[in-house]
């Protein structure tokens, strides 16, 4: 089996200088979603067919996609579909004859693997297979034409229709399975004899049923599975629907959901058992959370690592993190990239972290700034501590022993060592190295200044 997607096309009702098919649903660009799905059939070949800027399918290609064997095929005019495949005609002339062919399309992201799949199977050297849809509103798409056997003779344009023909609900999607070597010449024999000018693709049905070969439709149960997109209401449509569908999947494998319809999953997340997720959480990148974890309400994770019993307070943001077993955030915490966090840590509201290691059951609690720092264990951090981490130019790294005990507002200048069981007193600016159990106090001596005039505004 080889597979051509078609993605070629502006998308002029996208109202985007981006590539229609490079806008994403779930996170993930359409044509991504639809490689993928054909990658899950073990296809030999994935022709793509690309048009409008063209260099920046395949930049994103190359970036993201490239385990994967692609071809890409340019389509210099847009003189319609049946055009686009031929288009691909000579990557496949060392195509088996009796190999299948399937056609796909970049803009229907939500299509399964398990249709497609049902689709190939029931396609030989005699037989064509299609994938119909029953919709109560079939403007602007082509009908599927049907004799007096209820068997399937050929595919009409609406624009080409007549008013019987237009009365009818079962639409061609687009999505078909062919014989590769009747197709070659099938495709060699189109005409443009029509009202739009254009190469159709559908005019192969035709010719199928004129050699003699049997068209087997298969109606999808669910017509948005193979909708297109072309504008952005429809892509909103399909982003919905693949987050619900996407909720659907997790609640089945016991993830609780506080409202399914508000959360959004953007990458690939793994997920233990006894999840907690409430309303309006976003997931991006590769996320794993481990058994028992509960996340509240108005969370962003993304490329992160939770394990088991972590407990993510509402309003927090993590990027990049590794968070270990009992760990409590938040709310309203940030953690960057690089922060990494022992067991029983707690990181609490307003507290940001970047490229920072916490041991056992450390924890900053209050309105503070951990930048560049290794922390031991039983460390306790308070409110409005900043590490000075950024000289202006470098980034410098500070370390803290444990047990160590750092009072409020306190100003640790990067490289600061502080060791073991040592304490530092509240609103001190710690410049120089603090030994073993001592206690550093880092304050200028208080003045209190008679007669002193407040500011008068002018």
């Amino acid at each position: 089996m080889e597979v051509v997607i078609l993605a070629a096309g502006k998308g002029t009702r996208m109202n985007s200088t981006l590539p229609k098919v490079l806008h994403q649903i779930g996170g993930k660009p359409m044509l991504a979603h639809v490689i993928e799905a054909a990658k899950e059939l073990g296809s030999e070949q994935i022709h793509v067919v690309v048009g409008f800027e063209a260099d920046k399918i395949t930049a994103y290609c190359a970036e993201n996609l490239a385990d994967t064997k692609l071809s890409f095929v340019a389509q210099t005019e847009q003189l319609g579909t049946g055009h686009a495949v031929q288009q691909a005609l000579p990557g496949m002339q060392n195509t088996a004859d009796d190999e299948v062919v399937l056609i796909l399309y970049g803009d229907v992201p939500l299509i399964q693997s398990h249709t497609l799949a049902a689709l190939i199977e029931s396609t030989n050297e005699n037989t064509v297979s299609i994938l119909t849809a029953i919709t109560e509103d079939p403007t602007g798409l082509g009908r599927i034409l049907r004799d007096e056997t209820n068997q399937v003779v050929a595919i009409v344009e609406e624009k080409d229709a007549n008013q019987q023909q237009r009365q009818i609900k079962e639409i061609n999607t687009g999505i078909m399975a062919l014989p590769a070597g009747k197709l070659k010449t099938w495709l060699g024999n189109l005409s443009n004899n029509n009202k739009q000018n254009e190469y159709y693709l559908t005019d192969v049905i035709a010719m199928a049923v004129a050699d003699g070969c049997s068209v087997v439709p298969q109606i999808l149960v669910d017509e948005i599975e193979a909708l297109g997109v072309n504008d952005k209401i429809q892509l909103a449509l399909l982003e919905r629907y693949f987050q619900n569908r996407v909720a659907g999947y997790l609640l089945q494998i016991g993830v609780t959901l506080r409202d399914p319809n508000r959360i959004d999953i953007r990458g690939d997340i793994e997920f233990g058992k006894d999840v907690e997720i409430d309303i309006n959480c976003v997931f991006e990148g590769k996320v794993t959370l481990g058994n028992g974890v509960s996340i509240g309400a108005n969370c962003v994770i993304k490329n992160s690592i939770i394990d088991d019993n972590v407990q993510i307070l509402p309003g927090c943001n993590i990027d990049g993190a590794i968070i270990s077993k009992g760990c409590v955030i938040g709310p309203t915490a940030r953690l960057r990239p690089g922060t990494n966090l022992s067991q029983d840590v707690k990181i609490g509201n307003f507290v940001e972290t970047k490229n920072a290691h916490f041991g056992k059951g450390s924890k900053a609690n209050h309105l503070s700034y951990i930048g560049d720092a290794e922390i031991g264990e039983g460390v306790n951090i308070g409110a409005g501590t900043i590490f000075c981490n950024y000289d202006g130019v470098n980034k410098h790294k500070s370390t803290v022993g444990n047990n160590v005990f750092i009072g409020s507002n306190s100003v640790l200048v990067a490289p600061a060592i502080i060791e073991d069981d040592a304490f530092i007193a509240a609103g001190s600016n710690i410049t120089a190295k603090v030994q073993t159990g001592q206690l550093a106090v880092g304050r200028a001596k208080q003045r209190n200044i008679d007669g002193w005039k407040r500011p008068k505004k002018k």
